[in-house]
C-alpha cells in the first residue's frame, strides 16, 4: 500500500515533490504513527532551496517535527497502546546512554530523520517510530501545537541550559526566525528584558516578537545594547542563519557576558575572536535537545506558560506543501504546519 509524501530527491534547488512511497512496516520495538500534524522547519526549506550545510542521502521524506496517533505497536513495545497521542523526538544516537550521559544531541554519530540519513520523515501519512523516542501528548494540547515541541526544545536548550538569565537582564536575540522568536519567548519566561533584531524583510516576524513582549530592532542593534549602562547586553542569543552575526554579538555583549549560538551558518568567519578573550565572554554552541527538555517543554505547552500560537502562520494539507514552504521562505509567516 502506498501513501503520498513530500520527498527531497536531489541536491538541487526546488528538488522536492509530492510522490508515492510504500506504507512502512514496523519492527518489534517500533510503533506505527498516523501523522496528524507536522511542522515545517527551516532545515526543510534549506533542503528545498539546496542551501543546507549538512550531508543528505537522497531521496528522503522531509519533516521531523510531528505528532499523531499510534496505529500499531510492535510485539515488544511496553507502555504504549493504539489510539494514544504522541510526538516523536527526532534525534537518536547509536552510543549507549551511559557514555553520553543524556547528551545524545552532542554525539558525532547522532542520526536525524529527514536529514543526514535516508530514513523517512513525517510529511506523509504513516511513519515507523522507535517506541523509545515517543513522548505522550498531554491532554488538551492540540496536535498542531504539540508538533512544535521540537523547535521549542531547541530554544529551551539554547536559552535555559546554555544561557544565564536573571530577572531584569537585557537579552538581545539576533534573527527573528521561528527559533529566534521561540528563544525570545523563553528568555521572557525567565524574566529577561528582551529585544529581537532583524532586517527590513523581517517586518511581519518582528511583529510576532512584539506579541511576546519584546522590543524590536530593525538593522543596527548597538544603540539598544549599550543603552542601559554603556557596557552592552547581558546575553546574546545568535539565532541567525549567517556566520557574520557572531561578530556583532562579540561587539555588543558586555564584559563577562555570554553568547549562546544556535543559528547555523555556512560562511567562514572573517574576523578576530580577540574580543572573546579581552571581554572574558562565554561563547556556547547549542545544538538540538534531549529527553528531559522535551518533557519540560510539553508541560510548558500544555499549561500555556509557553504560547506558540503567535508563531503559527497556518495549517495546510499535504497537497499544498509548496504554498506552506513559500509563505515561510518569503517571511510572510513564521511557522507553517502540514496536516497529512
Amino acid at each position: 500500500m502506498n501513501q503520498p509524501a513530500v520527498v527531497n530527491y536531489a541536491n538541487e534547488p526546488g528538488a522536492v515533490s509530492l510522490q508515492e512511497i510504500p506504507r512502512p512496516d514496523i519492527g518489534e520495538d517500533d510503533v506505527l504513527l498516523e501523522v496528524a500534524a507536522v511542522g515545517v522547519c527551516g532545515s526543510d526549506l534549506h533542503q528545498w532551496t539546496a542551501q543546507h550545510s549538512w550531508p543528505v542521502r537522497y531521496p528522503v521524506v522531509l519533516g521531523h517535527e510531528f505528532g499523531g496517533v499510534i496505529a500499531e505497536v510492535g510485539s515488544r513495545v511496553i507502555g504504549f497502546t493504539p489510539g494514544e497521542r504522541a510526538v516523536r523526538k527526532p534525534r537518536r544516537s547509536s552510543i549507549r546512554p551511559t557514555r553520553f550521559r543524556g547528551k545524545a544531541n552532542t554525539t558525532s554519530t547522532r542520526r536525524e530523520r529527514a536529514s543526514a540519513t535516508g530514513s523517512t520523515g513525517a510529511m506523509t501519512k504513516y511513519v515507523r517510530v522507535p517506541a523509545r523516542c515517543l513522548h505522550r501528548i498531554p491532554e488538551g494540547l492540540s496536535f498542531e501545537k504539540a508538533c512544535l515541541t521540537e523547535p521549542c526544545s531547541v530554544a529551551y536548550n539554547a536559552v535555559v541550559n546554555h544561557g544565564s538569565i536573571k530577572p531584569g537582564d537585557r537579552i538581545l536575540v539576533l534573527g527573528p526566525g521561528p527559533i529566534g522568536l521561540l528563544c525570545a519567548a523563553m528568555a521572557r519566561l525567565q524574566g529577561g528584558i528582551v529585544a529581537v533584531c532583524g532586517i527590513e524583510r523581517d517586518a511581519q516576524r518582528l511583529e510576532i516578537a512584539r506579541q511576546y513582549g519584546c522590543e524590536v530592532i530593525v538593522g543596527d542593534a548597538r544603540d539598544w545594547a549599550y543603552a542601559a549602562d554603556g557596557l552592552g547586553a547581558d546575553g546574546i542569543i545568535d539565532a541567525a542563519g549567517v556566520s557574520a552575526t557572531l561578530e556583532l554579538a562579540l561587539q555588543v555583549v558586555r564584559p563577562g557576558g555570554w553568547i549562546s549560538k544556535v543559528g547555523w551558518g555556512r560562511e567562514p568567519l572573517g574576523f578576530s575572536l580577540d574580543p572573546l578573550v579581552q571581554k572574558n565572554i562565554r561563547l556556547q554552541g547549542s545544538f538540538s535537545h534531549n529527553w528531559p527538555i522535551w518533557e519540560r517543554v510539553l508541560r510548558l505547552l500544555a499549561t500555556g506558560l509557553l504560547d506558540v500560537q503567535p508563531i503559527m502562520g497556518g495549517v495546510w494539507p499535504l497537497t499544498q506543501w509548496q504554498t506552506a514552504f513559500e509563505k515561510m521562505h518569503s517571511g510572510e509567516i513564521a511557522k507553517a504546519v502540514l496536516n497529512p
